[in-house]
């Protein structure tokens, strides 16, 4: 029956560590009534999760539907073909997109204006695999059928077009792949590593031994 899925205990399960994420992960949760009431990342959640179980169930149109109403209301969008594992997190939320064939794992926080897209090119699985207890920050951008690996950080604004393996941090545009230990789920982004201002960093220092090296020569020429 279309309606069983609705009473099933995973289902309640899921929508109950979607909660507990949303106070884990901001400071800002007070009280179950703020996340219930006002945390449009967990409403586009349980609107999706509802909306995923009519798609496996072949209902026409009501996903779809739903969906739309989750991004009026919300300003997020989520394809009830995407799917979404356990303890979900989507802080603040405005101008997340993710596609149809997208596949989040569990433990999963993304930050607004991410998007899990296509390249435009594809057909059939054409949008990212997320692996586990991953982070993406702001704005940042996962085009493709890639794989991200678990306990990877994706940096604000970051363009990700390449697979991506376990444990690395992602900046950049686009995305320049940086292994190194995850020591914390803290996405930091005053922390992250930025590679272009590194090298601008190294190109200025380089600059000014280079010029002190040519006023040593013209000082030496000219005694």
């Amino acid at each position: 029956m279309p309606l069983k899925p609705f009473v099933s205990l995973n289902t309640i399960k899921l929508i109950i560590e979607d909660i507990q994420a949303c106070f884990e992960r901001d400071p800002a949760a007070r009280n179950i009534f703020d996340v219930l009431l006002t945390y449009a990342g967990f409403h586009a959640t349980l609107i999706h999760r509802i909306a995923h179980l009519l798609w496996k169930g072949h209902i026409p149109i009501v996903p779809r539907l739903l969906s739309h109403l989750a991004r009026f209301i919300t300003g997020i969008e989520i394809h009830p073909g995407a799917v979404i594992g356990r303890s979900f997190f989507i802080d603040h939320g405005m101008g997340v997109v993710i596609g149809e064939t997208a596949e989040i794992g569990d433990h999963v926080t993304i930050y607004q204006g991410v998007t899990l897209g296509g390249t435009g090119k594809e057909s059939g699985k054409r949008h990212p695999t997320i692996g586990n207890h991953v982070i993406i920050g702001a704005g940042a951008k996962v085009l493709g059928a890639n794989k991200i690996g678990n306990y990877v950080r994706i940096g604000a604004n970051a363009v990700v077009l390449l697979p991506v393996p376990d444990h690395a941090t992602v900046v950049g545009v686009p995305g320049k792949i940086l292994e190194r230990p995850l020591e914390e789920e803290e996405l930091d982004h005053s922390h992250l590593p930025d590679p272009i201002t590194d090298r601008l960093e190294q190109m200025e220092k380089e600059l000014i031994l280079f010029k002190e090296e040519i006023k040593k020569n013209l000082s030496e020429h000219i005694k």
